[in-house]
């Protein structure tokens, strides 16, 4: 008997999830009766008797594979956010059912030649932009899933997604198990010099959590980062640091405590073999010319050339950058070889000590319900839209729901807020779809809903969350890919929002937000002392102001490392050759980096972005996107001038809507830029933003 909706809430497509209900015995059960009607969908559309139209073949495909998708949306969402072993396991089990099932799509010659038929029958000039834009995608995608392969080829290619999907998750469980696994038990005060209170006390009450004595420290990012920023314990510094570069690899057991079962080595080694194969297979030279085809960027070489040219204008900034930090150690703590433990604490050090101020003091100056109004007014201000508090089931207590509504209360969007860090959370930032917009059958519109998620230390002995301002500058980016998922106006699932848009372009309204947490107008309005209620004093901004672009040049060259690092991965690395990734990525540092890289560093190994994240030879799309998001916020700024007042200038904010976040991915991104600017971008706006104009002044 067919499971039914109110027996198993992953197939209630009714509202928002019913995230308090489910359970990993629901997933099975849920994807047998979706996968069964998308392949029925599927197999109907791809009947010789289906006439060739868009009514017959897109729509009922879109309807039955988009149920399926948010299910399996909502399964991995769970995985990322609330991993178990119940659920990874069921999770493991299901992938390459639901991998098979896209292969099998992808490489359906019989649905490629409706897609066809319909690009090429007369009534293709009727359909709307957006529709060509989804045929025109779509015919790119079957033959970049080997709708064209010969048929006996079409197996083995089939076996290359699922592979490397297993791969996928395989990588992303070892860094997040070898992540989880370490601890470091600080047993005497005299450990914890340097260290600011509420990371002490967050350590504190990890450790009682545990029915240990003394402070906890683990390897998750709000705990590990202010170790390296803030201690004078130099040997706990070393200790945390190699435990953290060696995660997932040959060398976490010997200074990690991880499992030899964790090591990622041989996971990127087949990754990189699987993708060099599969591009062979579909007539290209290499993986990077297969990533490259769906992006603005034209070819490997022109990204390599781009971040070349890049390097260049940065490395004069990184080497007078280094030089000062290595003289300041040496002078300050009689560091002669600064090594790589002491980095982050002799850089905030410099910092205080050139701009007289810490980052933890800056920190006690956002507290999260502040940020939070200042991010919403901005947005607020500048798109025409309210945010609301909501309700809504969620996966944890800590997570919040809000709502955007237009000025006369009509629904636009929803999202969830998932800020903290915790155990069985995977590490970084992301934003993702829980659902996305559509015209409905029955009339009226799906409207959007997105994840936001975090990792930013939670409230402490009873006081409000802090956020460093680098921690504010990542909520603004996250918000900024929500806005773009969520203020769409677009009806076409497959092009609304982030849907369709080129992947080195998706980057461009997450950076530009960014660009807000720098001006004073918005930051007087999202700031309040954590323990005096005083907004953020104008002398502490511009201290801030002046340290915006410090080591910049160093941030830059780092960027560099890992996009060439991709890049090379992709282009023309064979492990076979007797070269290893690790020796590739000491190689590539060494060549654009001015800080040599520890001889133990298997930073490759942890490197989820394009072994578990959709990144393989796009992660340039960062500083490409920079580019945009810089040229875009520039805008702003001419206006502010131009009517000297402040950058929340509600008509460019209009126009940004319309053409950038509106139009999501119905059109070519260099399309949509060139409509809110009037032009091509301009390298120009990120060097300034960055203080790279000029080469730094020789002393």
């Amino acid at each position: 008997m067919a499971t039914t909706s109110s027996d198993n809430p992953l197939l209630d497509f009714s509202g928002l999830p019913r995230f308090g209900e489910i359970r990993p015995e629901h997933v099975t059960p849920a994807l047998d009766v979706l996968l069964a009607n998308a392949n029925a969908a599927v197999e109907r559309a791809a009947q010789p008797m289906t006439p060739a139209q868009w009514s017959d073949v897109v729509e009922p495909v879109e309807r039955v594979t988009e149920p399926l998708s948010r299910a399996w949306g909502v399964i991995g969402h769970l995985n990322a956010v609330a991993d178990t072993p119940e659920l990874r396991a069921v999770y493991g089990e299901n992938l390459p059912r639901v991998t098979e099932f896209w292969s099998s799509v992808g490489q359906n010659l019989a649905l490629y030649e409706k897609y066809k038929a319909i690009t090429n029958h007369n009534s293709f000039q009727l359909l709307t932009s957006e529709r060509k834009k989804i045929l025109d995608n779509a015919l790119r995608d079957f033959r970049l899933s080997g709708a064209e392969l010969p048929e006996d080829q079409k197996p083995r290619f089939a076996e290359l997604q699922e592979r490397q999907a297993a791969l996928s998750k395989s990588f992303s469980d070892h860094v997040l198990d070898a992540t989880n696994a370490y601890a470091f038990y600080a047993k005497d005060e005299s450990e914890l010099a340097g260290l600011p209170d509420d990371v002490i006390a967050a350590a504190r009450e990890a450790a009682e959590r545990d029915n240990q004595e003394g402070w906890k420290f683990t390897l998750h990012f709000p705990s590990y980062f202010p170790v390296l920023q803030y201690s004078e314990n130099r040997a706990m510094r070393e200790t945390m640091y190699r435990a953290y570069v060696t995660r997932a690899s040959e060398l976490g057991a010997v200074y990690g405590g991880g499992k030899p079962e964790w090591d990622n080595t041989a996971i990127v080694d087949e990754q990189l073999k699987l993708r060099a194969e599969e591009a062979k297979m579909l007539g290209y030279n290499n993986f990077a010319e297969v990533s490259l085809t769906p992006k603005m960027a034209e070819s490997p070489a022109q990204v390599m050339s781009f971040l070349e040219d890049l390097a260049t204008r940065a490395r004069p900034h990184a080497e007078k950058d280094w030089a000062e930090l290595r003289e300041f150690a040496a002078s300050e703590f009689g560091l002669t070889q600064l090594e790589p433990w002491d980095m982050a604490f002799a850089a905030e050090r410099l910092r205080q000590n050139r701009y007289s101020f810490s980052e933890n003091e800056v920190k006690q100056y956002f507290p999260e319900d502040f940020v939070l109004q200042g991010l919403f007014k901005v947005t607020e201000t500048l798109f025409g839209v309210r945010i609301r508090d909501d309700s809504a089931p969620v996966w944890n207590s800590d997570v919040r729901f809000f709502r955007v509504e237009n000025t006369d209360g009509t629904l636009v969007a929803q999202f969830y807020l998932d800020l903290y860090a915790r155990e069985g959370k995977r590490g970084g930032a992301w934003m993702d779809d829980a659902r996305s917009r559509r015209k409905l059958e029955a009339n009226g519109v799906q409207t959007p809903v997105a994840y936001l998620t975090c990792n930013f230390s939670a409230p402490v002995g009873g006081r409000p969350a802090c956020f460093t301002h680098d921690e504010v500058i990542t909520l603004f980016h996250e918000f900024g890919h929500g806005l773009h998922h969520m203020l769409t106006r677009v009806d076409e699932l497959s092009v609304s929002g982030i849907n369709g848009v080129e992947w080195d372009a998706v980057e461009l309204p997450s950076q530009f937000m960014e660009n807000f947490c720098w001006e004073w107008d918005v930051l007087t309005e999202m700031t309040s002392h954590v323990d005096t209620a005083k907004p953020l004093p104008r002398e502490l901004f511009d201290k801030m102001l002046a340290a915006k672009n410090f080591q910049s040049g160093l941030g830059t060259l780092r960027q560099i490392v890992f996009s060439m690092f991709d890049m090379a991965l992709h282009v023309d690395f064979d492990a076979s050759k007797g070269k290893t990734v690790n020796e590739l990525a000491r190689e590539i540092n060494e060549r654009y980096h001015v800080i040599p890289q520890a001889p133990f560093s298997r930073w490759p190994n942890t490197f989820s972005h394009i072994f578990a994240g959709g990144y393989a030879a796009g992660y340039y799309s960062y500083k490409w996107a920079e580019v945009l998001s810089a040229d875009a916020y520039a805008a702003f700024e001419e206006a502010a001038q131009a009517a000297k007042s402040s950058v929340l200038d509600a008509a460019t904010g209009t126009r940004y809507r319309k053409e950038i976040l509106e139009v999501g991915g119905s059109r070519p991104a260099m399309e949509s830029f060139k409509a809110f600017r009037g032009r091509e971008p301009s390298i120009d706006a990120l060097l300034r933003h960055n203080g790279m104009e000029q080469p730094p002044a020789q002393h």
